[in-house]
């Protein structure tokens, strides 16, 4: 009992505070490298007068987060407060050993925390080798060999080696899909960025097996299944099936949910704002009640709010969005408040060693001085982003020096942004190529500068371009080209070169109005064939003119790339500034789309294009007139429809179009990675004006068809099979075309 109750009482004793002692000195040994005063800073010494266990665990804690010390020891000796140390040796130089690129060898020295001139801590080693292997796993070298080495120079100095083996690539076999009930395999493989590796995409970086692009590639998969309806879509996971060191399968597994409509849509608004104001909205909820859910009819039902608000001058106005998911179907409520009246103080931008700072403030919709909002913010880093010249754009906020200021910080990831692109196309009736070169950021301004060959048959062109997409930091483009065409027209009588320089600028006019404005100078050197009619050959000369360009494009389809709804239309003219020969050119096209079925999504296309003369004289000359491209009319060769000059095809002052087509996506087994679809085509090209004897041939022409695209091993193969309903007997006709080619 007795040694129950002494072993109480030294527990006891042990929870009891002990006395704290005065410090007389403070001694501090071991540091060579690091001052004493520094020590004391760091370790916040001179704010303890008095020693306590607390106090020297506290002294510790802050000296081993400094990272300078291996070892620290804190004590009490003779009233005295003691401090050994034992600091970390330093790296004296950090070198990388079997890569050869700058650019790599700088972003590993910015990824590891080694750093040269600074302490080595050998426990961050097994870090910094994982880190390594982490970036090269996400550039596609999934069996890289890293090895960290120290070279020991001296207690206290050591040169620190990251040898590495990179190893091949692991390219992309197959991509396939797991639970995929409602959506094909090839129109996901559309969707994502990884590609199977071919032999015709040899350039493409997008083959190559990565973390950042499966990353990619399942936030790509949930916002299409999300534009469906599949509100609970889940990418549950996602493997590699390894081949081997060089080939991989990449599989997705998804669970596709429920598929929900819109339900009852409505507006909770704060009582400060006038209801008035947002009345419109009402008409945009109409429309989609009852439709299938989808983010980006969310997203434009935000930007009509946007609209009101910007349209209405309303300051700190914040806005969210409430969904309910019901048993089929997701209530939607829109939260317009007002916010906290909060001002931007500073802007700060990082990261950007290429692009100039201006590109990126340039693309900013609030300034500093302006009012913060949340909204705002996250507008300006998808402009940013849209610019498609950076990897990744990411940015935080912080407080400033008053209660109601922000500072927002910008961090910009730059990314290699040129572009070389080559394509071929073989036909029934002859063949092209084409090659491209393009820089998107040029100079760090971010403006793009592109050159573009094309040949065919007929014809050799190329030009030059320049484009710079925010000029006026409005958001409008700026565009300059110069081009060069010669063209060798036996069947329409003529050989020509024309060499042509213009600008022009595009801006929005409104949601979804596009409106453009130009000026165009070209020198027009043509020159009729011997075979040709005296009439023809009346048209050779030279030519020069000066034009005004405008027009306007007006895009409600649901995207640009295969939509499935939505319409399209678009108007521009020409007219003449100065011209030896005058002339007015006028085009419009309108395009609806609308999916019929889950499995047949059909389009109808409206072309209509005119030229006329100005003054006494005014013929069109041959090279200005107006044909019908085989998109436009299928079955008939380019340019041999309409108005005969002797044997010459001389086209003619009106072309129009309409086409009906109906993709059918689902109706061939997915192996075959084919689409197939049926078009049936009207069209013609009439109006000649230096001869009234020739035949213009005002008859309808007619053509019904079947188009086929095939993801063949040679590369992507379409086919269009037609049957003439109708045509003139001086038309040539085309019942079979096919082109082979590819870009990359």
């Amino acid at each position: 009992m007795v040694r129950i109750l002494k072993y109480f009482l030294f527990i006891m004793s042990l929870s009891i505070p002990l006395k704290a002692e005065n410090i007389n000195n403070i001694i501090i040994n071991g540091n060579k490298r690091v001052s004493d005063e520094t020590v004391k800073i760091y370790g916040a010494v001179n704010e303890i007068k008095k020693y306590s266990e607390t106090n020297a665990n506290k002294i510790l804690k802050n000296l081993y987060e400094t990272n300078f010390f291996e070892n620290v020891e804190v004590l009490y000796k003779n009233n005295n407060l003691v401090i050994n140390l034992k600091e970390y040796p330093t790296i004296n130089q950090l070198v990388i050993v079997g890569e050869k690129t700058k650019k790599f060898k700088d972003q590993i020295r910015k990824i590891i925390s080694s750093k040269e001139k600074k302490s080595l801590n050998r426990s961050n080693l097994i870090k910094d080798v994982n880190l390594i292997k982490s970036l090269y796993s996400s550039l596609g070298y999934n069996y890289a060999e890293v090895e960290a080495k120290l070279n020991k120079l001296d207690e206290d100095n050591y040169d620190l080696l990251f040898e590495i083996v990179r190893g091949e690539k692991t390219k992309i076999s197959t991509i396939s899909f797991i639970g995929n009930n409602n959506v094909r395999s090839k129109r996901l493989k559309d969707i994502i960025a990884s590609e199977e590796n071919k032999f015709w995409k040899v350039i493409s970086r997008n083959t190559v097996l990565s973390e950042n692009l499966i990353n990619l590639d399942k936030r790509l998969l949930s916002n299409y299944y999300k534009s469906l309806g599949f509100y609970d879509i889940k990418i549950n996971s996602n493997f590699a099936k390894i081949i081997n060191s060089q080939e991989a399968e990449l599989i997705y597994s998804i669970d596709e949910g429920n598929r929900y409509l819109i339900g009852k849509i409505s507006t909770n608004l704060d009582t400060v704002f006038d209801k008035k104001i947002f009345f419109p909205l009402k008409k945009t909820y109409n429309k989609f009640a009852g439709e299938y859910y989808s983010p980006f009819k969310i997203k434009e039902i935000l930007e009509e709010i946007d609209e009101i608000i910007a349209n209405n001058n309303l300051q700190f106005v914040e806005h969210n969005v409430e969904e309910e998911i019901k048993k089929d179907s997701i209530d939607i409520v829109f939260n317009i408040f007002e916010g906290k009246k909060e001002l931007v103080e500073r802007i700060n931008i990082r990261g950007n060693s290429v692009t100039n700072e201006d590109v990126i403030r340039g693309e900013l919709i609030l300034d500093e001085g302006d009012p913060y909002t949340k909204i705002n913010l996250e507008k300006s880093i998808s402009k940013i982003k849209a610019r498609n010249i950076f990897k990744d754009v990411k940015y935080q906020v912080a407080d400033g020096t008053e209660k109601n200021l922000k500072i927002i910080d910008i961090e910009i990831d730059e990314r290699p942004t040129g572009e070389i692109s080559a394509g071929a196309g073989i036909g029934t009736t002859g063949g092209a190529v084409s090659f491209g070169v393009k820089e998107n950021n040029w100079l760090g301004t971010g403006k793009s500068v592109e050159f573009q060959m094309d040949l065919d048959e007929e014809s050799l062109s190329g030009v030059i371009s320049l484009n710079d997409p925010n000029y006026d930091y409005l958001g409008n483009s700026l565009n300059y080209f110069l081009k060069s065409e010669t063209n060798d027209k036996p069947d329409q009588g003529y050989e020509n070169t024309i060499v042509s320089a213009g600008l022009g600028t595009s801006f929005k006019q409104y949601k979804d109005i596009t409106a453009s404005i130009g000026s165009t100078f070209s020198f027009d050197d043509l020159r009729t064939l011997d075979t040709a009619s005296e009439s023809l050959k009346k048209q050779s000369g030279e030519f020069s003119e000066l034009s005004l360009n405008y027009g306007f494009t007006f895009d409600k389809r649901n995207r640009a790339f295969m939509p499935t709804s939505g319409t399209i239309s678009s108007f521009s003219q020409s007219l003449p500034v100065y011209a030896d020969k005058s002339y007015i050119s006028n085009t419009f096209s309108h395009s609806t789309y609308k999916s019929l079925s889950e499995d047949i999504i059909g389009a109808g296309k409206l072309y209509v294009s005119t030229i006329n003369g100005v003054g006494a004289d005014n013929d069109v000359r041959l090279s200005k007139r107006k044909n019908l491209s085989g998109k436009r009319l299928r079955g008939f060769e380019k340019g041999k429809v309409g108005p005969v000059d002797g044997n010459e095809h001389v086209g003619g002052n009106y072309a129009a179009s309409l086409n009906f087509e109906a993709n059918l996506p689902n109706i061939l087994p997915e192996y075959t990675n084919t689409d197939i679809g049926a078009f049936l085509d009207f069209g013609s090209v009439w109006g000649v004006d230096y001869n009234s004897s020739i035949d213009e041939s005002r008859k309808l022409r007619s053509t019904a068809g079947v188009a086929l695209n095939w993801m063949s091993p040679l590369g992507p193969m379409s086919f269009v099979l037609s049957q003439n309903i109708s045509k003139a007997n001086t038309d040539e006709t085309e019942t079979f075309r096919f082109n082979l080619g590819t870009t990359f």
